[in-house]
């Protein structure tokens, strides 16, 4: 989450600026979806009784389609507002109707609105110390408690997780540690194996790499090209100043590494949101954005000058697609409803996520995994050493077999694919792998231009759905 981040630094959706004081991205959260807010008085810490302290969580309810004893479609919050992935999850608002199903969206502790210290719930390691993913699980396992205790008719009703992304993980978590609570999970592009040596660390700039090569072969390479040319032109008389000129900076570097961090960033994103449609999830783009940015790269380029002129025409695909930017500002917040601060301190303790990439079989420089140094920056900036096999110790690595219930989502697009999960574990851990589908597709609202394979996806992903919930029904039948 942290805003033009050098790839060193593993985080779990990127972001990127624009300037003059504008974001292109989400300015404003999209409307549609009608829903009330409430908030849970939760539990500061769930594994500390002498500890009493509370927080206030905020959830969004829609209970318009709900029946009684109807499923609950619970989606598990990301690193973020809630609203703002409320209204970019349509699946859950276009298949709720058929089920009869009452629609939560829980917000994740120390985002959005659910601040447990307020304003200073990120002043120093002392408050930030209950941001976690095992206390953010409990916080939904007991407002799910909540929900089937206080809503009447409730109480059998069955709970199906929903999560995205960070989200996503959170979701088959949930379903595993607590399969009491949920009946069964959609667990859409979560990369729960990018963690330790379960998966290889350059394996999403590989991804990247192979979406740049679809138009043409000579896309990856000019982007490949582009790092020595930048290094060439920058080191020469007034060479600097052309590249700032060039990229329309809105303030001047003195180096040209930062706008290279934020360029190994944009292609990062435009792999991740690689739509088939118009979209403006991270930033306003076109249908197919890695092939509109590659039309600009497909010729080769002798001259340093004029590949650099292509690969600013790219990016600007991506940063500047409406036109509205007017300059570049390398140093803007990343996108408003997406908390990099609370990330940044996840990624230095649990959520630590190797990333490299090899300047050979990629188009990126040459950045090797170091923990020692990711492991400085994260005591510098809060105090804290990173635990690397954290989450594969709680959560049990490619250890899952036991478990149930759980379909894995992922878009063959997507970088974070590279540690998802692909293969089919067993007939209840069932992997979903999506041609030409980016970060979550399937998560998103259908469309009269959804490709096949996506409306196969969804198919599928319903037919266990309904499973999940016929069998839930036939236990208390049974019971």
């Amino acid at each position: 989450m942290a805003t033009c981040i050098n790839l060193v630094v593993a985080v779990l959706i990127s972001s990127t600026c624009v300037g003059d004081g504008l974001r292109v991205a989400s300015a404003t959260i999209p409307s549609g979806y009608v829903y009330d807010t409430q908030t849970f008085d939760q539990q500061l810490d769930h594994f500390n009784l002498a500890d009493e302290r509370t927080f206030k969580q905020r959830y969004l309810i829609n209970m318009s389609y709900w029946k009684p004893n109807g499923p609950i479609f619970f989606y598990c919050g990301n690193e973020g507002d809630i609203t703002w992935f409320c209204n970019n999850t349509g699946l859950i608002w276009d298949i709720a109707p058929q089920y009869n199903a009452m629609i939560i969206f829980a917000e994740h502790r120390y985002y959005g609105d659910s601040l447990p210290f307020g304003k200073d719930s990120y002043d120093n390691k002392t408050v930030l110390n209950y941001l976690s993913s095992e206390q953010a699980l409990a916080d939904f396992v007991w407002l799910i408690d909540h929900l089937k205790r206080t809503v009447s008719r409730a109480n059998r009703s069955p709970v199906i997780a929903f999560g995205g992304s960070y989200g996503g993980m959170l979701a088959a978590w949930l379903r595993m540690k607590y399969p009491s609570a949920v009946q069964g999970a959609l667990s859409a592009s979560a990369p729960i194996w990018q963690f330790g040596n379960l998966t290889n660390c350059d394996a999403p700039f590989e991804i990247i790499t192979s979406d740049f090569k679809k138009l043409t072969p000579n896309c990856a390479e000019n982007v490949k090209k582009s790092w020595s040319a930048f290094q060439r032109v920058a080191n020469s008389s007034g060479g600097l100043d052309w590249v700032i000129e060039t990229f329309k900076l809105c303030t001047k570097i003195k180096a040209v590494e930062p706008l290279m961090d934020w360029l190994s960033n944009v292609y990062f994103d435009m792999a991740m949101v690689d739509y088939p449609y118009p979209a403006s999830f991270m930033e306003p783009l076109p249908a197919w954005p890695v092939n509109v940015s590659c039309s600009k790269l497909k010729s080769p380029f002798e001259d340093d000058k004029q590949l650099l002129q292509a690969i600013f025409e790219a990016v600007n695909v991506y940063f500047n697609y409406t036109g509205v930017a007017k300059c570049l500002n390398l140093s803007s917040d990343a996108v408003s409803y997406l908390g990099e601060r609370g990330w940044s301190y996840q990624a230095c303790t649990e959520m630590v996520m190797p990333m490299c990439s090899n300047g050979v079989t990629d188009m990126f420089p040459f950045i090797p995994w170091n923990f020692e140094v990711f492991s400085a920056g994260c005591k510098e900036q809060w105090d804290v050493i990173p635990r690397p096999n954290q989450v594969i110790l709680e959560y049990g690595g490619k250890n899952i077999a036991s478990h149930s219930n759980i379909v894995f989502s992922n878009g063959d697009l997507d970088p974070w694919s590279g540690g998802g999960v692909l293969h089919s574990i067993s007939d209840t851990l069932v992997a979903i792998v999506i041609p030409n589908g980016a970060h979550h597709l399937d998560l998103r609202a259908a469309t009269p231009n959804d490709p096949p394979e996506l409306v196969q996806a969804r198919k599928i992903e319903m037919e266990h759905i309904s499973k999940w919930i016929k069998e839930h029904y036939q236990m208390y039948k049974t019971g």
